[in-house]
């Protein structure tokens, strides 16, 4: 089992900063792939970038050049850098984790296993 705490959310204007974090323990081993999903109301779950155990890394095209995702395998954190935020960036942002697989971590046929609670994020105008 693995459990995955966020934190970092806030209330910021537009423009501004925040920087998400999600700590990893457990059986870490199962952490090849993190990533970072965000959803709000009438919006489906959407990916904002992940990051695999060997560097790999990819971004939504709509954080693109703004956010920075990083990870510190040795602390098992994962780390989400968000600058220039928008309006449309509000939303509730979850940590997910899982195993090596023969497909990529960025694929649509992935599966993530492990999930934390969530942090929000409210941008203001």
């Amino acid at each position: 089992q693995v459990q995955l705490v966020e934190s970092g959310g806030g209330s910021v204007q537009a423009g501004g900063s925040l920087r998400l974090s999600c700590a990893a323990s457990g059986y870490t081993a199962s952490t090849y792939c993190m990533a970072w999903f965000r959803q709000s109301p009438g919006r489906g779950r959407e990916a904002v970038a992940h990051a695999d155990r060997d560097g790999g890394i990819k971004y939504a095209d709509s954080v693109t050049g703004r956010f920075t995702i990083s990870r510190n395998n040795a602390e098992n954190t994962l780390y989400l850098q968000m600058n220039s935020l928008k309006t449309e960036d509000t939303a509730m942002y979850y940590c997910a984790a899982g195993a090596a697989s023969l497909v990529s971590c960025w694929s649509s046929f992935y599966s993530f296993d492990y999930w934390g609670q969530g942090t929000q994020v409210t941008v203001s105008s």
